[in-house]
């Protein structure tokens, strides 16, 4: 600020550098000053001004939508080339195409951020526009025997995994609760110890509550609703119905058959292990809006896919699992010529 003024340097422009030496001085002056409010006040302001660029580029997303092209290949290996086209509501990150193939996740960790960005893209586009229901199924835990040995150690091992996916599920679709009002809702079976936990575990929800009082009461236009681990028909039959209105959420569902949720539903995220010989060997993948994916897990090939319409029973939104099951024994028994032959 107190640089010299060069000689040969006219009046006006010496005059300009007065000014601005001044007026620098002024500011930093000023800035020593600043009372703690006054700082508070332009902290505010800048907060105020990241949240509206937030919503302007969400508003960006949805009034100049992404068009995309992929090229899928069939069971029947006949590449079709199909244009998808995004509104980006939840494109956060980027999103995945029509018709592309899923893939196993490399870790729980991946399986969950996998599933979280399948379910943004189904409540943006569902299958059904009209009904908003959505599923996401997947074994809440790596040990695969823990999950039907009938313990009560596992079940507890099983409802804690679950809740750890719920609560990143909430954080997902209402980052710093600056999205739609979520709710969280367990089955009309569910035991106290249970409610208690996702209590404690949930955070940042509209409420925690269970079925068993019905359809929960302010359910406003646009809220979320999960309903995590329905057990009895009639959560299935609740969960339709709220998903005529608003967008509905099923996680791992349990004591379910062919007809507890119709095939007008969404499956967003699905991952069954296929095993062979009680060994695990491939996996039936499926990450929305991509198809369903039989993929080997030693070799990592995609050894099939398929759309709804070629791999759900009848009018359900449960997969036949048999032609992935003889893919993944085909290709283990191929292996195993080719090991002996040397």
């Amino acid at each position: 600020f107190f640089t010299p003024i060069p000689d040969g340097t006219d009046r006006q422009q010496k005059d300009t550098l007065f000014h601005v030496s001044t007026s620098c001085q002024s500011m930093a002056f000023y800035d020593r000053h600043l009372s703690l409010s006054f700082r508070s006040l332009i902290m505010l302001s800048l907060n105020a001004l990241l949240i509206l660029l937030y919503c302007t580029t969400r508003i960006e997303g949805f009034l100049h939508p992404t068009t995309t092209t992929t090229t899928r290949t069939s069971p029947s290996l006949l590449p079709t080339t199909t244009t998808t086209t995004s509104l980006g509501l939840f494109d956060f990150f980027g999103g995945s195409s029509w018709g592309a193939n899923s893939s196993i996740p490399k870790s729980a960790a991946d399986r969950d951020k996998q599933a979280i960005d399948a379910i943004k893209a189904a409540i943006e586009k569902p299958k059904t526009s009209s009904l908003r229901l959505i599923e996401c199924e997947f074994p809440p835990l790596a040990e695969l025997n823990k999950l039907g040995d009938g313990s009560l150690r596992s079940a507890n091992l099983v409802d804690d995994a679950n809740l750890e996916f719920g609560n990143k599920l909430v954080k997902g679709l209402s980052p710093f609760n600056m999205g739609p009002k979520v709710w969280f809702l367990t089955s009309s079976a569910t035991s106290s110890s249970f409610m208690e936990k996702a209590s404690k575990t949930i955070k940042g929800v509209q409420k925690v509550g269970s079925l068993r009082s019905g359809i929960p009461e302010g359910l406003g236009k646009g809220d979320i609703c999960i309903v995590m681990a329905p057990s009895v028909r009639q959560d299935y039959l609740m969960a339709r119905e709220m998903a005529a209105s608003n967008p509905v959420v099923i996680v791992n569902g349990l004591a379910k058959d062919q007809k507890s949720v119709a095939g007008d539903a969404t499956m967003a995220y699905f991952l069954k292990p296929l095993t062979y010989n009680s060994q695990v060997v491939g996996y039936l993948v499926r990450k929305y809006p991509n198809d369903w994916t039989t993929v080997d897990l030693v070799t990592n090939e995609i050894l099939s896919s398929y759309t709804d319409g070629e791999i759900l029973f009848g009018k359900t939104n449960t997969p036949d699992l048999r032609d992935p099951g003889r893919r993944v024994q085909k290709a283990v028994d191929e292996r195993a010529i080719k090991a002996r032959q040397g």
